[in-house]
């Protein structure tokens, strides 16, 4: 879980398993959901497939389905966040911009947050 200084504490059983499989803390408005996932998971297809929608209300159909051209699938990741390897991805990152959900590979335990208040993408921090 996130020890408050934006990492994720991976030290309990919960955290890496020996299954292949990560713990994933998704926070969305007031909620937050516990997920696990196998590592190598597109973070979009996570969500998606746990019901947890990385989009915007208008961009929930008019999307590039995980291309990584349209950049609505936006996400904060406060704890565990992977190195960029898009371009997109590497901007979002150093200018405060939301992060491509469909992008990032999970690759360990990490802390999620849907951006709620965007229109299409996501502001800066």
């Amino acid at each position: 879980m996130d020890d408050g200084n934006g990492r994720v504490d991976d030290s309990d059983a919960e955290g890496c398993g020996g299954d292949g499989e990560v713990r994933v803390v998704v926070r969305h408005g007031d909620a937050e959901t516990v997920t696990r996932a196998a590592v190598g998971t597109t973070l979009r297809d996570h969500l998606l497939d746990h019901g947890l929608s990385p989009y915007a209300r208008l961009t929930e159909r008019a999307n590039c389905g995980g291309n990584g051209l349209c950049a609505t699938c936006g996400v904060r990741i406060p704890a565990g966040e992977p190195d960029p390897t898009h371009w997109h991805d590497r901007l979002a990152a150093r200018f405060g911009y939301p992060r491509l959900s469909c992008q990032i590979r999970i690759r360990g335990p990490m802390v999620v947050e849907l951006v709620e208040d965007k229109r299409v993408w996501g502001g800066r921090e």
